[in-house]
């Protein structure tokens, strides 16, 4: 969990917050009767009367957007609201209880929190034994404390008074394929036609095992795998037919696993013998959509992915849309080599952290790059993002044919500068092709120091002006890099010798004018018999 300062989204997701916390407050004051626990009991006991049917589902397109309120209505009798008094009580008199640590400001508190009063709603009517409480860590900060809350927001799970951190996903459905997962039922067994048809509209993405008996090795084996995975929900049956509801194409009748997932890669086959490990890395290697969105909330799992390979399409709402239905079908030719994500271009925190490192931070336009993990080797598709380009471009990935991106600013004037500025696509032709000594300052706009010692390197090439085995030259390191140009430490000084390019020498960048000269000269005597006095 991150513990978010305000920031840019910070106002909006606040009135976002400010708009739904009536709504996700629990109608019973934390500064009322501290008899909240049997309070709550009483509320959920009358709620129980109410028809199971009315859950909202999550694939259903028929779900009518207004029992989206209903849903928030229940979670003020549903989700406990802790405080100093309660947060002991509550912890220590239920088996279970997942606690929501968040805080007033925060964006990703004010995401979470619907889905999490939903999350609360459909366990209540599936009869789970768990608890659902929220904390505000900010007004009561001792309670959190005790809790072990420290960022924003955080879920932790609690057994019997102990503490587990959350490793689930953050939509409604994630929450709640976690907690059973956590509070004893990781498999849902179905037996009837019906019961598979109810359970289709309540999951967009499931595992599914079709077994002769649910006993043996092999059940064994999907039962370990289901307790150990901590997002797909896993459904199993001993029956072809309902099966068949589930999973269309099942190849056998006595013994199959397969993944389901609503897109156009929907149903994947499991081959090969049952065993845990190998089920959990087939999971892995198919969970992703055929192209997946990036969100603060999935970040995490996208970019721990065990794909290495991955392909990111920055545009706008409008245009991903547009790329979607072409995009998914690139990724199905190239399904379990590259990982493709899209992101919205406009969502900066999540954009520009990328768009950066290519230096087209400021771009409006649809930009397609890649990564291979494996090299640390980055790439940018430079022409125009047509379908076959994209294809091309992810077949030289693989083949190893991309040429690596590096940053660059535009090519400058250089004429009539004392001191030249090199960029990146001139680093070859100014630096290591030329064929005169180079002493180069690399800087950077944040480097506290890079200004005295631009003014140093100023002095020092009007010093040496005239002498022409020397030349001055400048890169910022922000904005422009080469593969040749690898520096940690800004500002940095490199004389390039004339007879050796490859091997650079390191100036120390604390040293007087005096001192600086004396080593120039030094350095030169090697290459060149004329040289200038020292200063």
């Amino acid at each position: 969990m991150y513990k978010l300062k305000p920031s840019s989204r910070f106002l909006f997701f606040s009135l976002i917050f400010l708009f739904l916390l009536p709504l996700l407050t629990p109608s019973i004051s934390a500064d009322e009767d501290t008899d909240d626990l049997e309070d709550i009991q009483e509320l959920i006991a009358l709620d129980e009367q109410e028809e199971v049917n009315s859950l909202p589902t999550y694939e259903n397109k028929d779900y009518d957007r207004k029992s989206e309120a209903e849903v928030l209505s229940k979670a003020q009798r549903i989700v406990l609201e802790l405080n100093n008094d309660n947060t002991k009580r509550a912890i220590e008199e239920n088996e279970y209880v997942l606690v929501l640590g968040y805080a007033p400001w925060c964006a990703r508190s004010a995401e979470l929190m619907p889905r999490f009063a939903e999350a609360a709603n459909v366990l209540k009517g599936l009869g789970s034994t768990l608890s659902m409480a929220k904390i505000d860590a900010e007004r009561y900060p001792k309670a959190a404390s005790n809790l072990e809350i420290k960022g924003y927001p955080t879920l932790l799970l609690f057994v019997n008074g102990s503490s587990q951190p959350y490793t689930g996903g953050f939509s409604s459905e994630e929450i709640v394929i976690w907690a059973r997962k956590k509070t004893g039922a990781p498999v849902i067994r179905t037996n009837s036609v019906n019961e598979a048809n109810e359970f289709l509209k309540k999951h967009s993405m499931f595992a599914v095992g079709l077994f002769d008996k649910f006993e043996g090795p092999d059940h064994e084996e999907f039962v370990k795998a289901a307790k150990a995975d901590n997002e797909i929900q896993f459904v199993e049956t001993s029956s072809e037919e309902i099966a068949k509801v589930l999973f269309p194409d099942v190849q056998s009748t006595k013994l199959f696993f397969g993944l389901v997932k609503s897109e156009p890669e929907q149903y994947t086959v499991f081959e090969g013998n049952f065993d845990g490990d190998r089920i959990l890395q087939f999971l892995e290697n198919n969970k992703f959509p055929l192209v997946t969105t990036l969100t603060e909330f999935n970040s995490a799992k996208v970019y721990s992915s065990p794909n290495k390979r991955q392909v990111y399409v920055f545009a706008d709402a409008d245009d991903l849309k547009k790329l979607l239905e072409p995009l998914q079908e690139i990724a199905l030719r190239f399904k379990s080599k590259i990982m493709f994500i899209n992101v919205d271009i406009r969502e900066e925190n999540l954009a520009k952290p990328f768009l950066t490192l290519f230096g087209l931070e400021e771009s409006d336009d649809i930009v397609i790059i890649a990564f291979d993990y494996n090299s640390g080797a980055k790439y940018l598709l430079e022409s125009d993002p047509a379908p076959r380009h994209i294809e091309d471009f992810c077949t030289r990935l693989l083949d190893g044919s991309l040429s690596p991106h590096y940053k660059s600013q535009p090519v400058p004037d250089n004429k009539n500068a004392t001191t030249l500025t090199v960029v990146g696509k001139t680093f070859d032709e100014l630096v290591l092709h030329s064929p005169k000594n180079i002493l180069l300052e690399v800087h950077t706009p944040w480097c506290i120091n890079c200004e005295t010692t631009s003014k140093q390197m100023e002095k020092l090439a009007k010093h040496f002006e005239g002498l022409e085995n020397l030349i001055f030259a400048r890169i910022d390191a922000s904005t422009n890099e080469h593969p040749h140009l690898q520096v940690e430490d800004y500002p940095t000084l490199l004389f390039y010798p004339a007879s050796d390019k490859s091997n650079p020498i390191n100036l120390p960048t604390k040293s007087s004018l005096k001192e600086l000269a004396a080593l120039i000269n030094k350095h030169l005597k090697s290459q060149e018999p004329s040289t200038k006095d020292e200063l």
